[in-house]
């Protein structure tokens, strides 16, 4: 009886598994407070972009543009090729949701991010029904989205007051890491791993940050072969 499946359950067990992950996200979120202000964004901007786009890549490289006075299409078109990684999240976790209404699939769909869905999608996984897995997500997503608001009002506020010794920036690429290595159980997972990095070095130099999208569909295309094999 301990392990029914209630909404309640699902949304706590899905704050419990996100928090180890906001260990590296606030960090990120407080470096992205500063480097918004000293872009010259208003505090009010620097937290509201928080709020409506939530995604932390898509948030530096408009602080960046926004600070080199590049024109309001470019920073959405970029904005927009950054995140078609979101689509990728969407297309795995659709088959779970599809009995969902469209009030519920608005709502994760704005709270899908890629540490929300790290978590939710390896408990989709799991065996079990699905009815109130969503509540999961809910609360994972949930998790990561106050964490993110107030790490950027820290940062905010804080300003240019964070010794900038402290290297905050290292926070980015050890969460994704912790992210990544414990779903890598085959050995499809650790090709499409290993393909992935080699074709994101391979790729930095392309403009407007296409590397990341072409690197993914290199290593889609690997992990397939690998499948089918």
């Amino acid at each position: 009886m301990n392990n029914i499946s209630t909404p309640s359950r699902e949304f706590w067990l899905g704050v419990r598994e996100e928090l180890p992950i906001l260990l590296g996200v606030v960090p990120f979120g407080m470096i992205y407070g500063i480097l918004a202000l000293s872009a010259g964004l208003s505090a009010l901007d620097a937290q509201a972009m928080s709020s409506v786009v939530f995604a932390g890549s898509a948030q530096f490289m408009t602080t960046k543009l926004v600070s080199a006075a590049t024109p309001g299409l470019v920073i959405i078109l970029t904005g927009f090729v950054i995140n078609l990684r979101h689509a990728l999240y969407s297309a795995s976790i659709a088959p779970y949701t599809k009995h969902l209404p469209p009030a519920w699939k608005a709502i994760l769909a704005y709270l899908l991010t890629d540490e929300a869905y790290a978590v939710s999608i390896v408990h989709y996984q799991r065996e079990g029904e699905i009815t109130h897995k969503h509540w999961h997500l809910l609360g994972a997503g949930l998790a990561l989205w106050t964490s993110w608001q107030i790490s950027t009002a820290v940062g905010i506020f804080l300003g240019a007051q964070i010794p900038a010794e402290w290297g905050l920036d290292f926070a980015l690429p050890l969460t994704f890491i912790a992210l990544i290595v414990p779903g890598l159980k085959d050995r499809s997972s650790v090709l499409t791993a290993a393909v992935a990095s080699l074709a994101a070095l391979l790729f930095f130099g392309l403009p407007f940050k296409l590397g990341l999208i072409a690197s993914a569909f290199v290593a889609i295309a690997a992990g397939l072969w690998s499948e089918k094999r």
